[in-house]
């Protein structure tokens, strides 16, 4: 799947004329006051978790993503192209910069995530988002987002999965939270997914691909979204 994403995003650089110029992307870990602001609750991984949101700048547009391993690097847009994507880390180096690289290009939009009192309202506007498109489904939720699963779990159905072990096993908003090793179940249980962009940087989206109906959420699925034509729901980015 990367493979097809790297090709479809060279190729984009290629027909704009940037393969050959010397562009320098810079990606760093934002802190979470830059990340997600000063947000009444305090419960949003970006703050409680081990995940931090990795931004790159092109140009001055900005893409960003949402890994469990971050830190800085610089580099050329041909070497982020040619780079192995073979842990967290350096898939969040690929997808926040072409996040950012396809925002400068008009391709994308809502890069940057929400802050302060936008993630309660981005939650109220998703759950007229699933009623008006879906009815009232039984859904199968992928990543701990609170205030998405504090909104829609008193008016859906819902099974939650996480990867984060301090969420496993405890209930949230009268949700229990699972493991990952019950996100097949989920899946052939639940008549919707909606599964975090995340899935991106961490290598497990590919199971959710050829799922019917899935909608995607966050700010890090923006280019991989436009690139394979996926259902993607991000009200409140920037």
């Amino acid at each position: 799947m990367y493979d097809v994403i790297k090709e479809k995003f060279a190729a984009i650089v290629r027909e704009n004329g940037l393969e050959s110029e010397k562009m320098v992307i810079t990606a760093a870990a934002l802190s979470t006051e830059e990340a997600i602001g000063n947000p009444e609750h305090r419960d949003y991984p970006l703050i409680t978790g081990r995940e931090r949101m990795m931004q790159a700048d092109f140009r001055g547009s900005v893409g960003q993503a949402f890994t469990d391993m971050y830190g800085n690097y610089d580099g050329t847009l041909a070497d982020i192209l040619d780079m192995e994507l073979k842990n967290n880390f350096r898939r969040a180096i690929f997808i926040s910069s072409l996040n950012a690289v396809m925002r400068h290009m008009g391709l994308v939009d809502k890069t940057g995530h929400c802050k302060n009192d936008e993630p309660p309202k981005c939650s109220q506007e998703f759950v007229k988002y699933v009623s008006e498109n879906y009815g009232n489904p039984k859904i199968a939720f992928v990543g701990f987002q609170p205030r998405m699963i504090q909104t829609l779990s008193p008016l859906f159905e819902m099974r939650v999965t996480d990867l984060d072990e301090e969420n496993i096993g405890k209930e949230k908003f009268g949700v229990l939270v699972q493991g990952p090793d019950k996100t097949v179940d989920n899946l052939n249980w639940c008549d919707l997914a909606l599964v975090t962009g995340t899935t991106a940087t961490n290598n497990t989206i590919g199971q959710f691909l050829d799922f019917e109906p899935v909608v995607f959420y966050g700010v890090t699925i923006a280019g991989v979204g436009q690139l394979l034509g996926l259902n993607v729901y991000c009200y409140c980015g920037h």
